[in-house]
């Protein structure tokens, strides 16, 4: 697939944010405070705030829950920073200079997704900031999430068809049906069409499932047109009949699920004597919950990174300024920069927040063995690093210790990763594997059959290709048009997403785009996962995560 970027970022889910708080400080001398929340989200790329949503204001309430929601467009592969600001409101005005500043807190949308709910310690905007109650905090604010409930189910359908009108003059029909449903405006679009089946007046459809938005957008009673031809291999198929119906219709097992095909040309020149041109029967209609990435997450299933980074000699001498690993105090290094955008979105995701970092490539001491799946912490038996800060220390300390060499094999951290997942395939834990590379694989067929075992695993495999090499061989894993294969064995889903990095280095906001690129294709492949085994998500978890002060966060 052509890389563009800034195009792979889709809408993962819409989601509603429910805005509380405790304990607010007072403000008034002879009431307590009518608090406003404000919201404000930083946009994609941009440093600034702009303000997003304000909720009505309460009047006389300390410890208020606002029925004003906030919607969002929810992405799994940005960061979306919120900044939450109380005031309580004087007047009128919409000024918010106007109104006296209870205080603020800041997290990302992720954190509020990952815990449910989430509970932050208000801050004062200023040091020194002075309160009526100044013994006590400013309180408390609790953010609540919720994926809104639209478009999550899929029906699946099974047709036959009963002395079905002959249409061909030497033979029988060659029958395929056509659903179509009903718009706004009153007019029908094709949304499926069966396979073909030869010479049959009484055919058995296979079984096919649809998103019901897709089959009436929801709305159970929505006309839905289904459509009988002969085919031609003309392309000037022949209308056996058609009938309306709507899902409901569909779904009801007190009817014979029996429907008459009309055709209205043969009905208006047999007038009375036309019965019908045979029958549809509906055999199945069953329709199931679609489950999205957020229910699982939220179900407390856990994300798990591994980062492994390529330390082979074609990286280029690491005390030179050339070198693709080359450490300068001014600034980071293509790795360095890979390493900060994709983990620290995943850091949101990880409650425990330990990072596995594995090398391959080099020789390590003490006596230059080389190694393709070391720990780049050079712990003996421990690869976890403490958040992404912990990786950058690693893969730096790391840099001068070991002596860059080759060649260039990833099936080894593959399956390292591979181990690990295959005793979690019961939906409690999901596996992302991030590999930094600069160079053309040199165990491609190894590669692949390690790809094409891990499809059928809860893992998503994330290539970054680093400087300016020749990648076209990254374009075959990456099966977003053609699966992957392997000694005749077929990959079972796409789990692997390859992205060159040279292609937004040039971009101002470089290690966002990339992030937004590297992980467009992680909740797809996730859920892909979770519908191939069933795993339903569990309820979710409704424990309230506390986050403590960080300095960091103030304007």
């Amino acid at each position: 697939m052509a890389f563009v970027p800034g195009s792979a970022s889709q809408p993962t889910a819409e989601v509603e944010l429910s805005i509380s708080c405790r304990s607010l400080v007072g403000m008034d001398l002879l009431s307590k405070s009518d608090p406003m929340c404000v919201t404000y989200i930083r946009p994609f790329g941009e440093s600034r705030w702009v303000e997003y949503h304000r909720t009505e204001r309460i009047s006389n309430c300390h410890d208020p829950h606002f029925v004003s929601k906030i919607h969002m467009v929810y992405r799994f592969e940005e960061q979306q920073p919120l900044q939450f600001e109380m005031y309580d409101c004087d007047s009128a005005s919409s000024n918010l200079a106007d109104h006296d500043f209870l205080g603020f807190a800041t997290c990302t949308l992720a954190q509020i997704i990952n815990g449910g709910k989430l509970e932050m310690l208000l801050q004062p905007k200023e040091k020194g900031q002075s309160f009526l109650n100044s013994n006590s905090n400013l309180g408390y604010i609790q953010i609540m999430a919720e994926e809104l409930q639209t478009n999550k189910d899929e029906v699946t359908l099974k047709f036959s068809g009963h002395k079905l009108d002959r249409k061909d003059w030497f033979g029988k029909s060659d029958p395929f049906l056509e659903l179509h449903k009903s718009t706004e405006s009153g007019m029908y679009s094709l949304i499926h069409k069966t396979e073909v089946i030869k010479f049959n007046l009484n055919p058995r459809w296979n079984q096919f499932t649809l998103p019901v938005r897709s089959l009436c957008n929801g709305d159970y009673e929505r006309s839905i047109k289904v459509v009988c031809y002969d085919w031609n291999r003309s392309g000037n198929h022949s209308l056996i009949g058609e009938f309306y119906t709507n899902l409901n219709s569909l779904l009801d097992e007190t009817s014979s699920r029996r429907f008459t095909l009309t055709n209205p040309e043969i009905q208006a020149k047999k007038k009375g004597s036309y019965k019908s041109s045979g029958e549809i029967i509906v055999e199945m209609c069953v329709v199931k919950r679609l489950y999205s990435f957020l229910d699982y997450i939220k179900g407390g299933t856990q994300i798990f990174c591994t980062f492994a980074i390529d330390f082979t000699g074609s990286n280029g001498n690491p005390l030179s300024p050339d070198s693709l690993h080359y450490i300068t105090e001014f600034g980071q290094n293509a790795y360095e920069q890979a390493i900060i955008s994709v983990g620290t979105i995943i850091e949101d995701y990880d409650s425990d927040k330990q990072f596995p970092v594995l090398g391959f490539g080099a020789k390590l001491p003490p006596d230059g063995r080389v190694s393709h799946e070391f720990f780049v912490n050079m712990h003996p038996t421990n690869p976890y690093c403490d958040k992404v800060h912990g990786v950058l220390q690693a893969y730096r300390s790391c840099l001068r210790q070991i002596q860059l060499y080759g060649p260039t094999n990833f099936a080894s951290v593959i399956r390292h990763v591979m181990k690990f997942a295959s005793t979690y395939t019961d939906g409690s834990s999901y596996f992302i594997l991030l590999i930094l590379t600069d160079g053309v694989i040199t165990d491609m067929p190894q590669t692949c059959k390690a790809i094409v075992e891990a499809s059928s695993l809860p893992i998503s495999i994330i290539i970054v290709g680093i400087g300016n090499a020749d990648f076209s061989a990254m374009e075959v894993l990456d099966g977003d048009t053609v699966a992957l294969t392997s000694g005749g064995m077929r990959a079972s889903r796409d789990i692997v997403q390859f992205v060159p990095f040279s292609k937004v280095m040039g971009s101002p906001n470089a290690g966002a785009l990339l992030a937004r690129e590297v992980l467009a294709e992680i909740p797809a492949q996730f859920v892909s996962f979770m519908k191939s085994r069933n795993i339903v998500p569990k309820p979710p978890i409704t424990s309230v995560t506390t986050l403590p002060p960080d300095p960091t966060m103030y304007n």
